[in-house]
Protein backbone atom coordinates (compact mmCIF):
# COMPACT_ATOMS: atom_id res chain seq x y z
CA UNK A 1 0.00 0.00 0.00
CA UNK A 2 1.36 3.46 -1.21
CA UNK A 3 1.93 6.36 1.41
CA UNK A 4 0.65 9.67 0.60
CA UNK A 5 2.10 12.37 1.59
CA UNK A 6 -1.09 15.08 3.20
CA UNK A 7 1.03 17.28 4.65
CA UNK A 8 0.05 20.25 1.80
CA UNK A 9 -3.75 19.24 1.66
CA UNK A 10 -5.12 21.77 4.52
CA UNK A 11 -2.70 24.11 3.85
CA UNK A 12 -4.50 27.19 2.16
CA UNK A 13 -2.40 29.32 0.25
CA UNK A 14 -1.85 33.04 1.63
CA UNK A 15 -1.25 35.98 -0.57
CA UNK A 16 1.78 37.69 -0.94
CA UNK A 17 0.45 41.06 -0.38
CA UNK A 18 -1.22 40.36 2.96
CA UNK A 19 0.54 41.79 5.63
CA UNK A 20 -0.49 41.08 9.55
CA UNK A 21 -2.63 43.19 10.76
CA UNK A 22 -1.19 45.60 13.71
CA UNK A 23 -3.46 47.20 16.74
CA UNK A 24 -4.53 50.80 16.06
CA UNK A 25 -3.68 53.93 18.07
CA UNK A 26 -6.87 54.20 19.65
CA UNK A 27 -6.44 50.50 21.47
CA UNK A 28 -2.86 51.51 22.57
CA UNK A 29 -3.63 54.35 24.03
CA UNK A 30 -7.13 52.76 25.76
CA UNK A 31 -4.91 49.72 27.25
CA UNK A 32 -2.05 52.17 28.53
CA UNK A 33 -5.04 54.99 30.19
CA UNK A 34 -6.93 51.66 31.93
CA UNK A 35 -3.49 50.81 32.97
CA UNK A 36 -3.04 53.72 34.25
CA UNK A 37 -5.81 54.45 35.78
CA UNK A 38 -5.90 50.92 38.13
CA UNK A 39 -2.60 51.90 39.18
CA UNK A 40 -3.48 55.34 40.21
CA UNK A 41 -6.55 54.11 41.68
CA UNK A 42 -5.00 51.42 43.66
CA UNK A 43 -2.13 54.07 44.93
CA UNK A 44 -5.01 56.64 45.99
CA UNK A 45 -7.01 54.00 47.95
CA UNK A 46 -3.55 52.81 49.46
CA UNK A 47 -2.80 56.49 50.47
CA UNK A 48 -6.49 56.80 52.09
CA UNK A 49 -6.20 53.98 54.00
CA UNK A 50 -2.60 54.14 55.48
CA UNK A 51 -2.61 58.18 55.60
CA UNK A 52 -5.30 58.37 59.56
CA UNK A 53 -2.93 55.52 60.61
CA UNK A 54 0.42 57.47 59.79
CA UNK A 55 -1.19 60.80 61.47
CA UNK A 56 -2.34 58.80 64.44
CA UNK A 57 1.37 57.53 64.70
CA UNK A 58 2.70 61.17 64.22
CA UNK A 59 0.28 62.71 66.51
CA UNK A 60 0.87 59.76 69.19
CA UNK A 61 5.08 60.41 68.76
CA UNK A 62 4.58 64.13 69.50
CA UNK A 63 2.58 63.55 72.65
CA UNK A 64 5.31 61.02 74.05
CA UNK A 65 7.83 63.51 73.22
CA UNK A 66 5.98 66.49 75.52
CA UNK A 67 6.19 63.95 78.32
CA UNK A 68 9.73 62.87 77.75
CA UNK A 69 11.14 66.68 77.38
CA UNK A 70 9.30 68.40 80.47
CA UNK A 71 9.64 66.33 83.79
CA UNK A 72 6.90 66.03 86.23
CA UNK A 73 4.67 66.78 83.04
CA UNK A 74 1.11 65.09 83.71
CA UNK A 75 -0.90 67.37 81.02
CA UNK A 76 -0.62 69.89 78.42
CA UNK A 77 -2.18 72.68 76.38
CA UNK A 78 -1.27 73.33 72.79
CA UNK A 79 -0.36 76.74 71.82
CA UNK A 80 0.50 78.47 68.78
CA UNK A 81 2.66 81.37 67.28
CA UNK A 82 1.19 83.26 64.83
CA UNK A 83 2.43 87.27 63.70
CA UNK A 84 4.77 87.23 66.78
CA UNK A 85 1.84 86.42 69.30
CA UNK A 86 0.89 83.59 71.15
CA UNK A 87 -2.60 82.25 71.34
CA UNK A 88 -4.21 78.96 72.49
CA UNK A 89 -4.56 76.64 70.04
CA UNK A 90 -6.52 73.23 70.93
CA UNK A 91 -5.58 70.51 74.12
CA UNK A 92 -4.48 67.66 71.93
CA UNK A 93 -1.10 67.14 70.01
CA UNK A 94 -1.62 68.39 66.78
CA UNK A 95 -0.62 66.81 63.64
CA UNK A 96 1.86 68.96 62.01
CA UNK A 97 4.64 66.47 60.64
CA UNK A 98 2.59 65.76 57.45
CA UNK A 99 1.82 69.22 56.55
CA UNK A 100 3.23 71.16 53.67
CA UNK A 101 2.47 74.18 56.08
CA UNK A 102 2.18 73.63 59.35
CA UNK A 103 1.26 76.09 61.96
CA UNK A 104 3.85 77.21 64.45
CA UNK A 105 3.17 74.83 67.44
CA UNK A 106 4.64 74.72 70.94
CA UNK A 107 3.05 72.56 74.06
CA UNK A 108 2.32 73.76 77.58
CA UNK A 109 3.00 71.49 80.22
CA UNK A 110 1.71 71.27 83.91
CA UNK A 111 1.95 69.23 86.68
CA UNK A 112 -0.49 67.39 88.60
CA UNK A 113 -1.06 70.12 90.54
CA UNK A 114 -1.83 72.37 87.17
CA UNK A 115 1.53 74.48 87.52
CA UNK A 116 3.50 75.16 84.76
CA UNK A 117 6.59 73.08 84.07
CA UNK A 118 7.95 74.23 81.00
CA UNK A 119 7.14 74.53 77.21
CA UNK A 120 7.46 71.31 74.53
CA UNK A 121 8.98 73.29 71.20
CA UNK A 122 9.42 71.10 67.82
CA UNK A 123 12.05 72.48 65.82
CA UNK A 124 13.66 71.34 62.77
CA UNK A 125 17.18 71.93 60.85
CA UNK A 126 19.07 70.47 58.67
CA UNK A 127 21.92 67.92 59.17
CA UNK A 128 24.29 65.99 57.69
CA UNK A 129 21.79 63.81 55.68
CA UNK A 130 18.04 65.62 55.98
CA UNK A 131 16.09 67.74 57.84
CA UNK A 132 16.67 66.45 61.84
CA UNK A 133 13.29 67.18 63.54
CA UNK A 134 13.46 67.59 67.79
CA UNK A 135 11.54 68.55 70.15
CA UNK A 136 12.89 70.77 72.92
CA UNK A 137 12.00 71.38 76.51
CA UNK A 138 12.48 75.03 77.86
CA UNK A 139 12.14 76.44 81.10
CA UNK A 140 11.19 80.47 80.16
CA UNK A 141 11.78 81.76 83.34
CA UNK A 142 15.09 80.28 83.62
CA UNK A 143 15.93 80.55 80.29
CA UNK A 144 17.42 77.35 79.96
CA UNK A 145 16.90 73.85 78.00
CA UNK A 146 15.73 71.06 80.43
CA UNK A 147 14.86 68.13 77.88
CA UNK A 148 15.50 67.17 74.46
CA UNK A 149 14.05 64.28 72.28
CA UNK A 150 14.73 63.62 68.21
CA UNK A 151 10.94 62.64 66.47
CA UNK A 152 13.15 62.71 62.82
CA UNK A 153 16.56 61.84 62.24
CA UNK A 154 18.55 60.26 58.75
CA UNK A 155 21.72 60.92 60.07
CA UNK A 156 24.73 58.68 59.22
CA UNK A 157 23.98 55.21 61.62
CA UNK A 158 26.81 54.63 63.85
CA UNK A 159 27.35 58.73 63.53
CA UNK A 160 25.11 61.39 63.40
CA UNK A 161 22.37 59.03 65.17
CA UNK A 162 24.52 59.28 68.13
CA UNK A 163 22.43 62.94 68.34
CA UNK A 164 19.82 60.55 70.06
CA UNK A 165 22.16 57.73 71.09
CA UNK A 166 24.54 58.71 72.95
CA UNK A 167 24.08 58.98 76.25
CA UNK A 168 26.63 61.71 77.15
CA UNK A 169 25.90 64.30 74.29
CA UNK A 170 21.76 63.83 75.53
CA UNK A 171 23.05 64.87 78.81
CA UNK A 172 23.86 68.54 77.83
CA UNK A 173 20.47 68.92 77.31
CA UNK A 174 19.23 68.49 80.81
CA UNK A 175 19.60 72.23 82.10
CA UNK A 176 21.97 74.07 79.56
CA UNK A 177 21.51 77.48 79.24
CA UNK A 178 20.62 79.69 76.48
CA UNK A 179 21.73 83.24 77.29
CA UNK A 180 23.81 84.89 75.25
CA UNK A 181 23.26 81.75 73.40
CA UNK A 182 24.01 78.22 72.91
CA UNK A 183 27.87 77.35 71.98
CA UNK A 184 29.07 74.11 70.62
CA UNK A 185 32.18 72.79 72.07
CA UNK A 186 34.47 69.70 71.16
CA UNK A 187 34.26 66.99 72.79
CA UNK A 188 35.99 67.07 76.24
CA UNK A 189 36.26 71.12 76.25
CA UNK A 190 33.01 72.36 77.39
CA UNK A 191 33.65 74.37 80.53
CA UNK A 192 30.33 76.77 80.25
CA UNK A 193 26.66 75.77 81.36
CA UNK A 194 25.17 77.08 77.65
CA UNK A 195 27.40 75.51 75.99
CA UNK A 196 26.80 71.72 74.40
CA UNK A 197 29.83 69.10 74.23
CA UNK A 198 29.76 67.39 70.60
CA UNK A 199 30.00 64.09 69.19
CA UNK A 200 33.30 62.93 67.70
CA UNK A 201 33.32 62.20 64.35
CA UNK A 202 29.65 63.49 64.34
CA UNK A 203 30.59 67.38 64.05
CA UNK A 204 28.00 68.64 61.45
CA UNK A 205 25.22 66.76 63.19
CA UNK A 206 25.79 68.03 66.62
CA UNK A 207 25.98 71.80 64.94
CA UNK A 208 22.96 71.03 63.26
CA UNK A 209 21.61 70.01 66.91
CA UNK A 210 23.21 73.56 68.24
CA UNK A 211 21.53 75.88 65.35
CA UNK A 212 18.24 74.45 65.72
CA UNK A 213 18.25 74.86 69.28
CA UNK A 214 19.10 78.62 69.11
CA UNK A 215 16.83 79.21 66.42
CA UNK A 216 14.08 77.38 68.69
CA UNK A 217 14.90 80.02 71.49
CA UNK A 218 15.42 82.95 69.14
CA UNK A 219 11.81 82.31 67.87
CA UNK A 220 10.02 81.87 71.09
CA UNK A 221 11.54 83.27 73.84
CA UNK A 222 10.56 86.69 73.61
CA UNK A 223 6.66 86.10 72.32
CA UNK A 224 6.88 83.62 75.60
CA UNK A 225 8.05 86.23 77.95
CA UNK A 226 5.11 88.80 76.73
CA UNK A 227 2.74 85.59 77.25
CA UNK A 228 3.33 84.22 80.36
CA UNK A 229 2.17 87.32 82.31
CA UNK A 230 -1.36 87.15 80.57
CA UNK A 231 -1.78 83.83 81.61
CA UNK A 232 -2.69 82.18 85.11
CA UNK A 233 -0.19 79.36 84.46
CA UNK A 234 -3.07 77.06 84.97
CA UNK A 235 -4.10 73.81 82.88
CA UNK A 236 -7.79 74.31 81.49
CA UNK A 237 -9.91 72.35 83.82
Amino acid sequence: MMEVDTSLENKVPVPENQEKREPGSFRLIFTLGLAGFISGLVMVSAYLFTKPLIEANKAATIERAIFKVLPNCKSYKTIELKEGKIAEYGNKAEKVLAKADPPQLAYMGFNENKELVGFAIPKGEIGFADVIMVMVGYNASKKSIIGYEVLESKETPGLGDKIFKDLAFTKNFEALLTQPEILFAKKGEKTKENEVEGITGATISSKAVVRLLNNAIKQWNEPLEKYLPTTDHKAQQ
